[in-house]
């Protein structure tokens, strides 16, 4: 019951907020503010609660209620140590959206919070669901108000960007549905029972091509949403046009809900497919990562520079989740946070510079180091991070991918992939040399980052650092959860060979060296659990 009432604190904070601008621009925010760490406060108390090593329930938390039930569409909620994961991550953006967004938004501040709660509940309702249906209401309910936070709240063409946003997801989302109605429908053919509940849906019979073609509109809804080439062309402008807290939604959450589905629903659901799916995947995760990287260092406007490094990052995404490991699975995982952060902090960084001097352009900027020493050194922190500099977060997760990836079936890949990440230190450095070091092509006298500004900036470091120095907290959250994927997609944890991607016990000690994590808190019950633990991490 947990879950509903988050949503509900949301929602409720949401409408409060809009309501209490008509008195005040002071109450939206402070509501806001509230209701994001009260939430954020809840994620933590269940994380702190969890034990990964207690019970052989898959879900942690879950409610079941009755919602229509003669279309067989229940309100069915749960969480594993992934949704945990998830949460505790909206959360914590959330309330850095709110802090951002404090001074930067100062028309129509009621709706605007309104919009920004109405999305993280959009997204909460994502990780959560475990009814289909309600899955897709989730996924649709994240577009109108993140529609209105860019068209509103946005740049010069943030109706253009605002649209194409929509088209793009909707569209996509479309698909998404009608495969969503075909395997409701070939379940109740196959069983006589015609429901949309997860768990029931797992292991539908159905022919290959057609499982394929189901399968295919998942794909595509979550490949849209992780800003996959050649399906990535709305986020740049979304990116560029909108507010930096709607940058930070976009980058830290919305693409985390494509990488999000990918594990929960499309793998799961359709694993023959998924492997048939594998090569072209791997690929375009690759192409990715390279188109990616070579816009990011082409571009001129600060934001856009940042939404190509964005697009390069998420194309690990694909290489990790189809290698079928857990070594990589694992990875996915911390790059799904890592980035969120990262990412978030370069969107907030190129919002604040822009909030200051009035333009995203890089060849009007160049040394402001010398006006701006503390946020050139939070822009330094997170260009490192992004470049993946052992000690933080992003290197783990990206070695984890590639060394996963590399013992499964697509070694060329990973190797091309591995090449195209040295290349990030180009586009990386550039951002440092365009705007803090560098010539100065013109004097400004701007303010440096003050408090408000510094405990964002000072909170995204502390987690991105603690990532990279204690990842084993992660990856004891997401053990369970992703060895039930990985079983479900038919891929056994251990004797499957190299293959398909899996660690042999000879591999296990050079994996926990490399990485230097301590997994000795890991609470299993036996030698093989223990085994299968050190072959993720």
């Amino acid at each position: 019951m947990i879950l509903v009432w988050i949503l509900i604190l949301l929602m409720a904070t949401g409408l409060l907020a809009w309501l209490a601008s008509r008195w005040s621009t002071f109450l939206p925010r402070l509501i806001s503010l509230v209701g994001t760490l009260v939430y954020f406060g809840i994620t933590l108390w269940l994380w702190l609660g969890y034990d990964p090593g207690s019970g052989n329930e898959e879900w942690m938390i879950s409610y079941t209620a009755k919602w229509i039930p003669a279309f067989g569409i229940q309100f069915k909620v749960g969480m594993d140590g992934l949704s945990l994961l998830m949460l505790i991550l909206t959360a914590f953006l959330g309330v850095i959206c709110v802090l951002v967004s404090w001074k930067e938004i100062n028309k129509r501040v009621g709706f605007f919070h309104f919009n920004l709660l109405f999305e993280l509940a959009g997204i909460t309702g994502v990780f959560i669901s475990l009814d289909l249906f309600l899955f897709y209401f989730s996924w649709e309910v994240m577009l109108v108000p993140m529609y209105f936070l860019i068209s509103i709240w946005g740049h010069e063409d943030r109706i253009y960007a605002g649209k194409k946003f929509f088209l793009f997801t909707q569209a996509s989302g479309l698909l998404m549905l009608l495969s969503i109605l075909g395997l409701y429908f070939i379940h109740g053919q196959n069983t006589g029972v015609y429901t949309f509940d997860y768990d029931q849906l797992l292991g539908t019979a159905m022919a290959s091509q057609t499982a394929l073609l189901l399968m295919l509109g998942f794909f595509v809804a979550f490949t849209v949403k992780l800003s996959t080439v050649p399906l990535h062309s709305w986020l740049p402008d979304a990116h560029t046009q909108a507010s930096t807290a709607g940058s930070v939604i976009l980058a830290g959450l919305l693409l985390k809900t494509g990488a999000y589905g990918l594990i929960r629903f499309a793998l799961p659901l359709f694993p023959e497919a998924s492997h048939t799916l594998a090569p072209l995947a791997v690929l375009l995760g690759v192409i990715s990562i390279l188109y990616g990287a070579k816009l990011a260092f082409a571009q001129t406007d600060f934001k856009r520079l940042v939404a190509y490094i964005s697009v390069s990052h998420m194309g690990f995404i694909l290489l990790g989740v189809y290698a079928f490991n857990e070594m990589a699975m694992q990875g996915v995982v911390m790059q799904m946070i890592v980035h969120a952060v990262s990412t978030g902090a370069l969107f907030i960084i190129a919002g604040s510079v822009y909030d200051r001097i009035h333009t995203r352009d890089l060849a009007q900027m160049g040394g402001l180091w010398r006006q701006v020493p503390r946020m050139g050194t939070m822009g330094l922190v997170f260009v490192m991070a992004s470049m993946g500099l052992p000690g933080l977060g992003n290197f783990i997760a990206e070695i984890l991918i590639l060394i996963g990836s590399y013992q499964g079936e697509f070694k060329v890949m990973t190797i091309i992939a591995t090449v195209i990440v040295i290349t990030s230190t180009a586009y990386a450095l550039r951002i440092m040399q365009k705007v803090f070091y560098g010539k100065e092509h013109k004097v400004w006298e701007i303010p440096d980052f003050g408090v408000r500004e510094m405990i964002v900036m000072l909170s995204l470091t502390g987690v991105i650092i603690w990532l990279g120095w204690n990842p084993a907290s992660v990856f004891r959250t997401s053990l369970a959860p992703v060895q039930e994927v990985l079983q479900k997609v038919n891929i056994p944890k251990s004797g499957i060979g190299k293959e398909m991607g899996s660690i042999d016990e000879d591999n296990v000690y050079n994996a926990e060296k490399l990485l230097n994590i301590n997994y000795a808190d890991i609470k299993l019950e036996n030698k093989t659990q223990i085994i299968n633990s050190i072959k993720i991490e």
